[in-house]
């Protein structure tokens, strides 16, 4: 790790015990994070960063479980079982903290590119392709008009529909890494089309991540697909 990563990830573990204090006290937050509630205090008010191995702990260990709590408590379901979990995917400041817990959580290779479907999807593949220092790409249903080669994806459904997805031909090299994200995954339909598209451009595939899994069969298509770490922030 270098000197700016490892600020980077001290800066991030301050934001998780930030939001962690919006709703603790000190004492309640040390017993959470095992850590002295004085240190705690210095972090929280910006005296002093925690070190790297500290910060590693609370981005990894409480960081991943408080996010995951967050994010449940926030997601409503139906009757029916659909999802709304727009008070997320509209949060940017939650997302960016998202980011370097999946970083550290999950054992993806480094991307070059952070692709996802549009439009949920968007917001979470801006702040994991930021804190990576790499570029975000979004494949969409429609065909940019300005845009002169696409690399496309089709697929046929249960349903009967066909279900198409197009990515500008420029926004993945050959032999770049890509990091396939999204804010849901159920049947696993669009990450199949966005690994193909990755494939097809001749791109490593460096994992799938999700915020949310619905069911199982979404995460196992995709393992079906690639090799590469396939992971959920949560499953319901």
């Amino acid at each position: 790790m270098n000197r700016a990563e490892k600020a980077a990830l001290q800066l991030r573990a301050v934001s998780v015990l930030r939001m962690l204090k919006e709703t603790r006290t000190y004492d309640e937050l040390a017993e959470l994070t095992g850590l002295p509630a004085g240190d705690l205090n210095r972090y929280v008010n910006g005296h002093v960063l925690p070190s790297d191995e500290r910060a590693r702990e609370v981005v990894t260990g409480v960081g991943r479980d408080a996010l995951a709590e967050e994010l449940e408590a926030r997601v409503q379901t139906d009757d029916e079982g659909y999802v709304d979990n727009s008070t997320i995917v509209f949060d940017q400041s939650f997302l960016d903290l998202v980011a370097p817990v999946a970083a550290e959580s999950f054992e993806f290779d480094r991307p070059d590119v952070v692709l996802t479907a549009a439009t949920d999807g968007i917001t979470l593949a801006a702040a994991i392709a930021s804190y990576y220092g790499g570029r975000a790409a979004y494949a969409k249903k429609s065909k940019e008009t300005a845009v002169e080669e696409f690399i496309e994806s089709r697929q046929r459904l249960q349903s009967g529909i066909e279900l198409t997805y197009y990515l500008p031909a420029a926004a993945i090299d050959e032999g770049d890494t890509v990091l396939v994200v999204d804010d849901l995954i159920r049947s696993g339909e669009t990450q199949e089309l966005l690994l193909d598209i990755a494939q097809r451009a001749g791109a490593e595939i460096g994992g799938v991540f999700t915020l949310i899994a619905v069911g199982d069969d979404g995460i196992e298509r995709a393992r079906e697909r690639t090799d590469a770490p396939v992971n959920a922030l949560i499953e319901f």
